[in-house]
């Protein structure tokens, strides 16, 4: 074994454990981009497509299991959040894939089926060729149960797929949920083998630098990052969005902050949460005022309940969906909104912020924030994604003490900014000879290099 092969066999890269297909066996509605992705996630097996909104991903994934389940003659599943399983169905019927909504085992067809993620303890998942996850940063909760479930009981699972936009909004060890769920490495495996921990709090990890770019050949031997189909070398010219024109309502706060005779920022969580109930009227009212003087679709999100039905009550015709309405309800008043039959749709990003494609509408706004990035960007781009034609105004109304949670978005928003980046060029370097990418041509020289006589050695 000579020092090349040595540094090979060390490299720490997943193990492909899938199947080829013909491109001509794939579906013929996808683009090229997405053939190529999709053929790479079955030849790997289990693996991973972290693809921005609008490029695809359902078709992508049902594709995908469309193919695992004629390789098999198995089954396959796709876990989904709450009304997006319908949403699949009605892509699958543009796309001529049969797939079946299912609420309880019973429902069970052969072929590919489809439910939500709390339906998940109904269903026996060993059953299945094939599990696809849908909306998949789901994983990133480390003490969620539904995480644990899912990594247990599909631990044997031979094909698994996860999909999502946002695998690790501003946190690179919330990756290890995608790697220990496709049995790449454990969480800990991975931290132990990239990461180091201040000796002070161990539940705050780094990414060794020496060791950064040996970190993302590593994410790029099992996922995918894709930001625009130029990423992979194809054409993007159906991917061009219209603007995205933000704007920012800061609202005065007039009672002074407890402790000063005014009001100054909020720092502490207990401040923040007095910030937005103690600016709530005046947050609504900015809303109601944009909404009503409009005839166009809105899509407003809230953070805290009085918001929802304050809106509710300011807005007329608004319909407030609600984490505590039912599964039939909340699908219901988002086909509506869809088909246009409801004007205005008020609701928190963890209630109708995963999943859905509301490019039906171009005017949303924020009445309340968390701290979570994911959550907006995901709200966000239920209207901000491709397939929208007309420019988008995203509305953001916050109390002037609220500074420091817009901040943390920001630099949120960087910090995801940056890993897309890194691993983009990662696939792109090291898959080009796999088939995921286009390979350009390489130089070939045509005229020999002569060397000047004082750069060459005695012994040439």
């Amino acid at each position: 074994m000579d020092y090349q092969d040595f540094l090979i066999k060390k490299q720490i890269l997943a193990q492909p454990s899938g199947f080829d297909v013909a491109l001509d066996r794939l579906n013929s509605h996808a683009f090229d981009y997405q053939q190529a992705i999709v053929r790479w996630a079955l030849a790997r097996g289990k693996a991973a497509i972290f693809s921005r909104y609008g490029t695809g991903k359902t078709l992508m994934q049902l594709d995908w299991a469309d193919q695992v389940c004629q390789h098999t003659g198995g089954d396959a599943l796709i876990l989904a959040p709450l009304a997006v399983a319908r949403q699949t169905q009605q892509e699958g019927r543009k796309f001529g894939i049969d797939v079946t909504v299912c609420r309880a085992p019973a429902d069970l067809v052969p072929g590919i089926n489809v439910t939500n993620y709390d339906l998940l303890h109904k269903f026996d998942l060993s059953r299945f060729a094939g599990v696809v996850l849908d909306e998949s940063s789901i994983l990133k909760h480390i003490a969620s149960k539904t995480r644990g479930e899912l990594i247990e009981t599909l631990r044997h699972t031979p094909y698994k797929l996860c999909c999502t936009a946002t695998p690790s909004p501003n946190d690179y060890v919330e990756l290890g949920g995608h790697a220990e769920f496709l049995g790449v490495l454990s969480q800990s495996e991975m931290l132990a083998t990239f990461f180091h921990h201040d000796g002070g709090n161990t539940s705050k990890w780094y990414l060794k630098q020496h060791a950064r770019t040996d970190f993302w050949r590593w994410v790029a031997s099992w996922a995918v990052m894709l930001r625009t189909p130029a990423d992979l070398g194809y054409s993007d010219v159906r991917f061009q969005l219209p603007p995205l024109r933000m704007h920012q309502h800061t609202v005065a706060s007039d009672e002074p902050t407890q402790g000063y005779l005014f009001a100054v920022e909020a720092l502490t969580l207990t401040e923040r949460r007095t910030a937005r109930r103690d600016s709530l009227a005046a947050r609504v009212a900015v809303a109601a005022d944009l909404a009503n003087s409009s005839s166009d679709q809105w899509l407003i999100w809230c953070n805290l309940n009085p918001e929802g039905d304050a809106l509710a009550a300011a807005i007329p015709g608004a319909v407030n969906v609600q984490g505590s309405d039912s599964a039939d309800a909340k699908a219901q008043a988002m086909a509506d909104f869809v088909d246009g039959k409801l004007r205005v749709m008020i609701s928190k990003p963890s209630v109708c912020g995963f999943g859905m494609n509301f490019q039906n509408c171009h005017q949303m706004a924020f009445v309340g924030l968390s701290d979570s990035f994911e959550e907006m960007d995901q709200a966000l781009h239920r209207c901000y994604r491709y397939g929208q034609t007309e420019p988008v105004d995203c509305h953001v109304i916050v109390a002037e003490t609220e500074g420091t949670v817009v901040r943390n978005i920001e630099r949120k928003r960087a910090q995801n900014a940056e890993m897309a980046d890194e691993l983009v060029q990662h696939v792109a370097v090291n898959y080009a000879a796999s088939g995921l990418v286009r390979q350009s041509v390489a130089y070939q020289p045509r005229q020999i290099l002569t060397l000047p006589a004082w750069l060459r050695s005695e012994a040439a």
